[in-house]
């Protein structure tokens, strides 16, 4: 089922468009690069595909569905600081609890040892932190993935651990996958196709 954004623009109250009559498509299994220079509204339209956010016109549809706002949702997005978007005052397990059941395999595959699980999120480095944003996003529900800046605060050894687990996984689920970065030999590396955000 294709994710789709028809028409859309956004924003902040009377202010001046932020972006306009945006269209997107991202299809099952396909890796999409989103780039462009700061302040375009990226993040924003990411925060849109994945229902965090809504947009003054236009709408966005799953298989032509428009995305239902109970449960979890099958847009899931990975921020750049993973220290803001965790519950500072859950530890580790039910933090990945928030996607429902996460295997063991997953985990492993993303480099979390077990041991984490009773950490508070303090206790955890930004790369160790970031690893569980990912496993959490990777819920069984989910469909789509957008990694928004996911790994730029990481090292090079971490920044491969966790894209070749991710791909490991969207191969195997079919997963559709938006990158957004400024680092071209990482979209060339990673995407099928490259959209610039203008």
């Amino acid at each position: 089922m294709q994710l789709e954004a028809k028409d859309i623009s956004f924003r902040y109250g009377n202010g001046p468009w932020l972006f306009q009559g945006i269209n997107f498509t991202l299809e099952p299994g396909e890796v999409v690069g989103l780039t462009g220079p700061s302040g375009r509204g990226k993040t924003t339209f990411c925060k849109i595909l994945a229902g965090l956010e809504k947009p003054v016109e236009g709408r966005i549809t799953i298989g032509g569905s428009v995305i239902s706002k109970k449960g979890y949702q099958p847009v899931q997005l990975v921020f750049q600081h993973p220290e803001k978007a965790v519950n500072p005052h859950w530890k580790m397990k039910k933090v990945l609890g928030e996607a429902g059941r996460i295997d063991s395999e997953l985990l492993s595959s993303l480099g979390i040892e077990e041991e984490w699980l009773t950490r508070w999120p303090n206790e955890l480095s930004g790369g160790e932190l970031q690893r569980f944003c990912v496993a959490r996003a990777l819920g069984s529900k989910t469909t789509f993935l957008i990694a928004d800046e996911m790994t730029t605060m990481l090292d090079a050894i971490t920044q491969a651990q966790i894209w070749h687990a991710v791909l490991e996984i969207a191969k195997k689920r079919e997963m559709g996958i938006i990158v957004v970065s400024h680092e071209a030999k990482l979209m060339q590396r990673l995407c099928h196709r490259v959209v610039e955000f203008k």
